[in-house]
């Protein structure tokens, strides 16, 4: 895994490129396997690109692709958004990223500047990504135009709001700040922020500051007249040529913008003279109003005067320009080689690259969001490609399922049913797949039929199978999906649409069987929360389990945790915490604890324990305030059924959770159960989990 970091602003014109430069910089200095990502670009020049994405690959010759550089350009994002679809945008550039994180040591990713469009803040974005990349975010905030109380406040808010999402936040870099009030800035930072975050503060730049005469043309859709070559001039101030000539030549300042009707040719002729002698300062450039030309005699002298002043003329009126001037905002592209050099001078200066380094390269993380767990369900189900057979095959949830399955070429699939009826429900619903490309069977008249009548009697005979009976039930869907895991043909089952769970799952339980060691069958959900993914057992199969069964649910909920990227901290849960409750239910949950920290020493489990205890840290230290679980726990164990699978439905339908499951764990082979109330996405997921344990039970 490669090191990431996130550069997250609360606004527009923060200065970020200028940091974004400096890191990319300093981590170049560590490898040169540097990647470049921004999830959402803003602008697009004539040539299709975004120049701020061009800046940082051509001037480091970052050996990336542009095309992977981003994910989205902002009004996409808008529209997505503002359509409800944040899953979709997350999934996304949870993808783009993870593509830069295999290839690459070092990954800069640079946040948002929505500056507010369409409703949504640039924190708000800012915070939705980065919590889902899961990486450390260094928040830059400027402190341009800002009262010095207002600015420590911004940036408190700021902070709280990633530290209250659970996204780590390594430093904070104050930018553009007033070169008296640096020093004040730094003590308040120091003051408000924890010891260990590093602060930097860069003082306010004023060539940086400056946009160049380029920008404003691109902003004013400018013709250049004169002076192409000297586009790239800073503009340190801008003013207005409408008086007479004597009196506005005493209002020019250094590097000033000249704007003007383009025909006062005695102002344009004096703001040229003005520029070429010692006694005025330098101009930046003439902007010309009013769609006016100099007449030709007028432009015939200016020819043979102007040097180093590039002359433009625009659309619309004085006043109206003049405002427009005012609104564009300097930006670091790839062609202002002095720009990009002081803005890599600054960062040096001003910013402890050698204290971020050793953070960076020391940071790690165990979070592991919704959308992240989501997304690497979609990986590990690709390590191997599976054959997973689908026993209700004429449902229509089960062929939305195996449409998309089929699209994104996770899985091998077999459906189970008459092939017309199949077709037929596909015409009717309007189900894009291709049914070439799934096998079909029909237990009613398949050519394994016969032999897996033979395997059945075989395996069953010795609890009093007839051959007869054997014949029966091998018509049965379930039965059959069975006999092809045990016969080679299918490497995992799904079932249970329009089935009990005891229906899937009685035919593994008699043919495929439990593993060495295990006892029952039990199984887990998959609570994908706001904030994190919490493991739930057993919510779907065991009624009351004893004591030891209770302790082998535990071991296996933990096992499961694990091989899907899930720290297990396992919560024994119960009416009441520590020693504190009396009980036939308390002591059976304090009985499988013990059972299963016999069993696996190294296990870290708490029980009996609430589940407030288990899950909220601050009721955690009142309770039991000693335990490495409490307040903490990823897989929660409930003591029946009843409880289980009540609590599951309650947090799922009031919070909005994602359950993905029911998973059942302990047998041979994956054979996973659905609720008859499933959804497509219910079974997508589930056949994802069933591929992975497929490929889990090869290794």
């Amino acid at each position: 895994m490669s090191k990431a970091i996130y550069i997250a602003t609360v606004e527009s014109d923060s200065g970020k490129s200028l940091i974004s430069l400096g890191i990319l910089r300093m981590m170049l200095t560590r490898s040169t396997k540097v990647g470049y990502f921004r999830p959402i670009i803003n602008e697009i020049d004539d040539d299709g690109f975004d120049e701020h994405t061009n800046t940082a690959i051509n001037f480091f010759n970052l050996n990336i692709d542009y095309q992977d550089c981003f994910a989205y350009n902002q009004s996409e994002v808008v529209e997505l958004l503002s359509e409800g679809k944040e899953d979709e945008v997350i999934h996304n550039v949870i993808k783009k990223y993870k593509k830069l994180e295999a290839n690459y040591d070092y990954v800069l990713v640079e946040g948002t500047d929505f500056s507010g469009n369409g409703g949504f803040t640039e924190l708000d974005v800012n915070l939705m990504i980065a919590k889902n990349l899961n990486i450390p975010a260094l928040i830059v905030g400027s402190g341009n135009g800002k009262k010095k109380k207002d600015f420590i406040n911004t940036m408190q808010l700021s902070y709280n709001s990633f530290v209250q999402k659970e996204v780590d936040v390594i430093g904070i870099i104050a930018n553009k700040i007033e070169e008296d009030e640096v020093d004040y800035i730094r003590q308040e930072l120091l003051k408000s922020f924890p010891e260990k975050l590093q602060i930097d503060i860069i003082p306010k730049i004023d060539f940086l500051a400056f946009p160049t005469v380029k920008e404003v043309v691109k902003k004013l859709n400018g013709r250049i007249l004169f002076g192409e070559q000297f586009l790239e001039n800073a503009i340190g101030s801008y003013s207005t040529g409408a008086m007479q000539l004597r009196n506005y030549l005493t209002r020019i300042k250094e590097n000033a913008l000249v704007i003007t009707p383009g025909d006062r040719a005695d102002i344009i002729l004096g703001a040229l003279q003005a520029n070429a002698s010692k006694n005025y300062p330098k101009i930046a450039g003439i902007i010309l109003t009013g769609r006016l030309i100099p007449e030709e005699s007028i432009l015939k002298l200016i020819e043979g005067v102007q040097s180093t002043v590039p002359i433009i003329s625009v659309d619309g009126g004085t006043f109206g320009i003049s405002n427009k001037i005012g609104a564009v905002k300097s930006k670091i592209y790839s062609t202002h080689n002095k720009k990009i050099l002081l803005s890599l001078d600054t960062f040096d200066k001003f910013v402890n690259a050698e204290g971020l380094t050793n953070i960076l390269t020391s940071y790690q993380s165990d979070k592991l969001t919704p959308s992240m767990f989501q997304y690497n369900l979609l990986q590990k189900a690709r390590i191997q490609k599976k054959h997973i057979v689908l026993p209700e095959g004429e449902e229509e949830r089960i062929l939305r399922a195996a449409a998309r399955l089929q699209l994104l070429d996770i899985v091998d699939l077999t459906l189970l049913g008459n092939r017309n009826t199949i077709q037929l429900k596909c015409d009717q619903i309007g189900i894009q797949i291709d049914l070439d490309q799934i096998n079909i069977l029909n237990p009613e008249d398949s050519i394994h039929t016969k032999d897996f009548a033979t395997t059945l009697f075989e395996a069953r005979k010795h609890k009093g199978m007839s051959e007869t009976t054997a014949k029966d039930l091998v018509h049965d869907v379930s039965y059959y999906g069975t006999l092809m895991i045990l016969n080679g043909l299918a490497d995992g089952m799904v079932s249970g649409a329009i089935h009990t769970t005891m229906h899937t799952i009685k035919p593994a339980l008699q043919l495929i069987k439990t593993k060495p060691g295990v006892s029952v069958v039990s199984s887990v959900f998959f609570m994908c929360l706001s904030d994190r993914v919490s493991v739930m057992g057993d919510c779907a199969v065991n009624p009351n389990p004893n004591a030891e069964q209770l302790s082998e649910i535990a071991i296996s909920s933990a096992e499961s945790a694990e091989a899907f990227g899930i720290e297990a901290k396992v919560a024994m849960l119960s009416y009441s915490s520590g020693s504190s409750g009396k009980g036939e239910e308390v002591e059976k949950v304090r009985k499988a604890t013990e059972i299963a920290k016999a069993k696996r020493p190294n296990l870290k489990i708490e029980g009996p324990i609430q589940y407030d205890a288990a899950v909220d840290m601050s009721v955690a230290k009142t309770k039991m305030p000693n335990s490495e679980v409490a307040g903490q726990a990823s897989v929660l164990i409930f003591p029946d059924l009843n409880t289980g699978n009540n609590t599951y439905k309650a947090i799922q339908r009031e919070t909005g959770a994602l359950a993905i499951g029911p998973m059942l764990q302990g047998l041979n082979k994956p054979v996973n159960d659905l609720s008859r109330g499933c959804t497509v996405d219910d079974i997508f997921n589930t056949v994802l989990l069933t591929a992975i344990q497929a490929n889990q039970s090869c290794l």
